[in-house]
């Protein structure tokens, strides 16, 4: 648990958090303010995630999250329900998947607010943290305004003022706990007071500098960030197409590229996955699309890549109709279970449709379970990484667990090996 480093939520009126949505990142803010003194209620429509976390268990991987929630449960200081209650700030942490047109659902965001309204009374904090378009914090207000016109955002006609703002996460799946405590926070405030009151409630854990701006701004930065790393992924996933054309160790050329003092070439992969990088781009493109061309075609290039990694798993095995394929991971990041918009889950589902004669034998060392994408298909099957290199023609390494460096290699000898992160390289 963590030391309290300021009692600045307290003094600012905030006495008790209700965080919306207990997910990847709503869970984790709740155990944290709440292992800091805070008294929170974490919000679900999950009675399972409900459930568990009264049970101080967490349900899904992140190191060190666990022993915070039971020790922030045991100690009183977190529950969980599925009501939304009275609280003196809130904190919506629900999700932002993107529609069929690219343009982000906000639904979750909508029901969020609405279910917030009844329980104001004047002088509260509604923080957004769901990754967003900008001007969403403002369309949030507003939803929850319109059902309460007894309230405001500037205090008119005597009418009590509810603050708004924008802060969003900044965490790398499997260092939340950390990041959570040690990375530069962006509060960005719809009205006056917002952004100072939000900043203090943050205090309470984030030892890093909390910066202050306008909501738009932040919201805006968010995606930015997750946009420059798609676009540069982008860069490397396009040369490692290029050169495997040209008969050119992708990984080896980027080494040496990356000895220039002003060049850092990431690492080409399978595609790009999570909450947010293969998210949030569409989310600039869909509010400026006339002038967002290179983010898009950076999108585009990314999402191609699982194609291109199919037909390099199906074409030595073109003649095969009883060829096997080893699918090693499924999340969309080393080490964690996380599968939100994994490049390997869409690899998966690709060779299971066009190839249906083929066995698709998966690995997934953190999870027990395929993800809904997977379910139903006759031609896949989860086994253990012995059973399925065994049984393969084709060993496809679509996600570099640690847990896959146990691999005896003498075990590759004679398979087919499609290498998507450059793992066996040396």
């Amino acid at each position: 648990m963590n030391t309290p480093t300021s009692n600045s939520a307290t003094a600012a009126g905030i006495e008790t958090v209700a965080v919306i949505g207990l997910g990847y990142i709503g869970l984790p803010t709740a155990a944290i303010l709440a292992g800091n003194g805070v008294k929170v209620i974490g919000v679900d429509v999950s009675a399972d995630t409900v459930e568990a976390v009264n049970r101080g268990e967490v349900p899904f991987v992140e190191p060190d999250l666990g022993t915070n929630v039971a020790g922030a449960v045991a100690q009183g200081f977190l529950s969980a329900q599925k009501e939304t209650p009275r609280a003196d700030a809130f904190i919506v942490a629900v999700p932002t998947p993107f529609l069929a047109d690219k343009s982000a659902d906000l639904s979750y965001i909508e029901d969020a607010a609405r279910a917030i309204a009844p329980q104001l009374r004047g002088g509260e904090l509604v923080i957004l943290e769901s990754t967003s378009p900008p001007q969403t914090t403002a369309h949030m207000a507003q939803v929850i305004l319109d059902r309460r016109p007894d309230l405001s955002l500037d205090g008119s006609e005597d009418r009590p003022v509810i603050l708004f703002a924008h802060c969003p996460e900044r965490v790398l799946p499997g260092r939340v706990m950390i990041e959570l405590v040690t990375n530069d926070r962006i509060v960005g405030g719809l009205n006056p007071g917002a952004a100072a009151a939000a900043t203090a409630l943050y205090k309470v854990f984030c030892l890093g500098e909390i910066l202050e701006t306008d909501a738009t701004t932040a919201e805006l930065s968010k995606l930015v960030e997750n946009a420059y790393r798609d676009v540069n992924i982008a860069f490397a996933n396009e040369l490692s197409i290029v050169s495997k054309n040209l008969g050119v160790d992708v990984w080896e050329l980027i080494e040496l590229a990356n000895h220039h003092p002003r060049v850092n070439i990431l690492q080409p992969g399978p595609g790009v996955g999570g909450h947010c990088i293969a998210v949030d781009p569409w989310f600039i493109v869909a509010a400026d699309p006339e002038n967002s061309k290179l983010i898009r075609t950076a999108r585009e290039v990314n999402d191609s890549k699982p194609q291109r990694v199919v037909e390099q798993i199906l074409a030595p095995i073109a003649d095969n109709p009883a060829a096997t394929v080893a699918a090693l991971g499924l999340a969309f990041k080393p080490n964690i279970d996380d599968m939100r918009e994994s490049p390997a889950v869409d690899i998966v589902h690709k060779l299971a449709t066009q190839r249906p004669d083929v066995t698709i034998l998966v690995v997934a060392p953190h999870s027990e379970i395929l993800p809904k994408k997977l379910v139903g298909f006759s031609n896949i099957k989860q086994t253990t990484a012995i059973e399925a290199i065994s049984a393969a023609d084709v060993v496809a390494l679509l996600v570099n667990h640690d847990k896959f460096s146990e691999i005896d290699r003498a075990t590759l000898a004679g398979k087919h090996l499609v290498d998507t992160r450059g793992f066996w390289r040396n």
